[in-house]
């Protein structure tokens, strides 16, 4: 058997990756993989629209020698199927290099370690003229002019990635300058979700600070994790003897978020875009929103999200791709997932129905009985037996009859259609509106102003105690009307 070498013809296949659709959001996320597997604690983004643009990342992470960058530079310098450490973000040996170039055409790298600058440089249209892979080494006065380079000395260490002539960026803009301030804008957003587990210093995690023109990004926590019901304990699925980690989340309804919150969770019209699984490599968000096609993205589901954790050890099972945009988990684990959706999307159905309450008590007194009938049925009916109505049991026989046809007529007349509308979107119904605790005193003290002794009084206030909404005001009532 004989054989030849035969490389690939470098013009023509560094201008083909260029093609492989990385987004700008996705192209600075992959570099911001390398300064987080670097063990980078500030992670600095620019970005110049004016004159001779640019955008630039700096971190101060470990950094590397020349030698080192001439390895990062190179084109699939790891094979995917080496064992990587277990905080490597990397993947194919290509990001750095596929996901600069697809928004420009002259990638500078230079770093900073123990002292010694080193810079490389890869410019499509010099190894267009070459026709070789032809590396530029710049030399130390050629470093001095890149931007950012006196925040990389103040370091002391780190790296520096600057791209410049940035063609694929301005094609087809008239405003430049805009037009980049809002693919930004885009940039922030994504990155402070994709690596919204890192700014916010998880436990167990390493706290990264990531700025981009000097503003600090904010963690967008996808779950919200302070406020939302975690539905079920973790569930540990094994693959080859590696775990992936499954929590899900029902997060609260519209009504008991504030505006800031409903925005960080994608705003009204992305809440039911945006429930499904959200599968995390090491710790970085890799694919959100999606069911894998195991259920259809539904209104009663909107508010369940699934936090899905899986090791790089397990890359080939998911099929991930070059970009680390897409993921799609192996027949196993999606038995298993399965089964776990099956429990989350009723918790989420039972958040809507009963608008946020986890569940409902039966030791409780409630206005409404939910009642199932034999044609499985469901029927609501008020509560004949509930206190402010019991009261009203002294009153004439006529108007015990006319009471009951308005209680008739409330239950036959629920506005079943309109409700479902309104509960199922992200519109706040306002209905539910807590009374003061002044104004509870005061309902207090003519309910009890019946009782004909203090058996009675004491009886009372412990069925006060069980029926909604007296039952949320423990305190007021022991407070002011509990002996002892």
């Amino acid at each position: 058997m004989r054989t030849i070498n035969l490389p690939p013809y470098a013009p023509t296949l560094m201008e083909s990756t260029r093609a492989i659709g990385y987004s700008l959001e996705a192209a600075i996320a992959d570099i911001i993989d390398n300064s987080i597997t670097a063990q980078a604690s500030m992670i600095s983004i620019k970005f110049f629209p004016i004159g001779q643009p640019y955008i630039s990342i700096l971190d101060n992470g470990s950094s590397m020698t020349g030698n080192e960058i001439n390895v990062a530079m190179q084109y699939g310098s790891k094979n995917p199927r080496e064992e990587r450490e277990p905080n490597d973000l990397g993947r194919f040996g290509l990001g750095l290099k596929t996901a600069s170039l697809s928004q420009c055409r002259r990638l500078t790298v230079v770093s900073l370690k123990n002292g010694e600058l080193s810079g490389r440089r890869w410019d499509l249209d010099y190894v267009l003229q070459t026709g070789e892979w032809s590396l530029i080494i710049l030399e130390e006065d050629e470093i001095k002019q890149m931007p950012q380079f006196n925040e990389l000395i103040t370091h002391g260490n780190g790296t520096l990635v600057v791209w410049q002539n940035l063609d694929r960026l301005s094609i087809g803009e008239s405003d430049f300058v805009t037009s980049l301030g809002l693919k930004m804008d885009t940039v922030r957003d994504h990155i402070s979700l994709v690596f919204h587990r890192f700014l916010s210093g998880e436990q167990g995690l390493k706290k990264i600070d990531i700025l981009i023109n000097s503003d600090k990004l904010k963690a967008a926590d996808p779950f919200l994790a302070k406020k939302s019901i975690q539905s079920m304990d973790d569930e540990s699925i094994i693959i080859r003897g590696q775990s992936v980690i499954v929590r899900p989340y029902i997060l609260p309804h519209t009504s008991k978020l504030s505006e800031s919150e409903i925005k960080e969770l994608g705003g009204k019209d992305g809440l039911r875009r945006k429930q499904g699984f959200y599968v995390y490599r090491n710790k970085r968000l890799l694919v959100w929103a999606t069911w894998f096609r195991l259920m259809k993205q539904g209104e009663l589901s909107k508010l369940a999200r699934v936090q899905v954790d899986i090791p790089n050890s397990l890359d080939d099972l998911w099929t991930l791709d070059i970009k680390k945009s897409t993921a799609i988990p192996p027949e196993e684990i999606r038995k298993n997932l399965g089964n776990i959706i099956e429990k989350i999307s009723e918790g989420s159905k039972r958040t809507w129905t009963y608008r946020g309450k986890k569940e409902i008590d039966d030791s409780k007194i409630h206005i409404w009985n939910r009642i199932k009938t034999r044609q499985n049925g469901i029927i609501y009916e008020i509560n004949r037996d509930y206190l402010l109505i019991e009261k009203l049991q002294d009153i004439s026989i006529e108007t015990k009859q006319l009471l009951e046809q308005l209680l008739l007529q409330i239950e036959g007349n629920l506005p079943l259609n309109s409700l479902y509308i309104d509960l199922t979107s992200d519109e706040k119904v306002e209905n539910e509106v807590k009374i003061s605790e002044s104004a509870t005193i005061d309902l207090l003290i003519q309910l009890l102003s019946g009782c004909r002794n203090n058996f009675e009084r004491e009886e009372m206030l412990e069925r006060l105690l069980l029926t909604e909404p007296f039952s949320e005001y423990r305190e007021v009532i022991y407070r002011n009307f509990k002996k002892g």
